[in-house]
């Protein structure tokens, strides 16, 4: 690091669990957000602040005025732009320092393939099940830590699924991929706007944790955030012997 990265990051490096070392860690990582929404919005905001070397950020959809509510990576001025450049546009202005990539596009299975192999994290933050489950397959696959997370009404949820834990379940543990599932959309049931930046952030800080080695991953672990009464629910839960996804193979080993 050069000195002014070292006054940067400095809050980071007097972290004894960080330091210097971790901080060149997370300098040389490469994280896929998926999705620039409600929870896409903070989670990358503190990962391009925290210094994460890539950042590719991919979404299909447009910046929409009932958006700017709960997503603050997007301002009036973007409105009709595509989310994805118009969250590089601000994390770049947090942090222009990093590599950030934006994707304007809806990923199918083989491109997700390609993206998630290129990571060393992802975060899902999108809001359909068969997004999220085409994103655990492609984790699953290439060995790669999955952090999970999601809201609507008052309601936030955040977990982390890790295939190079053999004991570890996957997010079609939880949610079966073959069971029915509907989707329940902001724009009908509505969401409260602090709630997709406090599970936004949290899903920044379980995949820095992940990137540097440190602390206790929400692996195996699914909190439950009720928004009214602001508690959090805490249950654990375990791998599916008979899950199609991840039993399907053993969890492959990376660095």
């Amino acid at each position: 690091m050069d000195d002014s990265q070292l006054l940067r990051y400095s809050r980071h490096i007097l972290l004894d669990e960080i330091g210097i070392e971790g901080q060149q860690r997370l300098l040389g990582a490469r994280a896929l957000v998926i999705g620039a929404g409600g929870l896409g919005s903070p989670a990358a905001m503190y990962l391009a602040s925290a210094g994460v070397g890539k950042l590719t950020i991919i979404d299909h959809d447009t910046v929409d005025l009932t958006n700017l509510q709960r997503q603050i990576a997007h301002t009036m001025a973007r409105v009709g732009q595509p989310k994805a450049e118009s969250a590089r546009a601000t994390l770049a202005a947090i942090n222009p320092t990093i590599d950030i990539e934006a994707l304007v596009e809806r990923a199918d299975d083989a491109r997700l393939a390609e993206l998630v192999a290129a990571a060393d994290v992802v975060l899902d933050c999108t809001d359909n099940f068969a997004t999220r489950h085409a994103v655990n397959r492609a984790c699953v696959a290439h060995g790669v830590p999955l952090v999970s997370g999601a809201v609507i009404r008052f309601d936030g949820q955040i977990s982390v699924f890790d295939p190079r834990g053999a004991a570890l379940p996957c997010y079609s543990c939880l949610f079966p991929q073959d069971q029915p599932f509907e989707d329940v959309a902001c724009s009908t049931m509505g969401v409260f706007a602090p709630l997709v930046g406090v599970v936004g952030a949290m899903q920044a800080a379980e995949a820095l944790k992940l990137l540097m080695g440190i602390g206790e991953p929400l692996s195996g672990r699914l909190l439950l955030l009720d928004g009214l009464r602001m508690e959090w629910t805490s249950i654990q839960i375990g791998r599916n012997e008979a899950c199609p996804v991840c039993t399907a193979r053993p969890p492959a080993a990376r660095d």
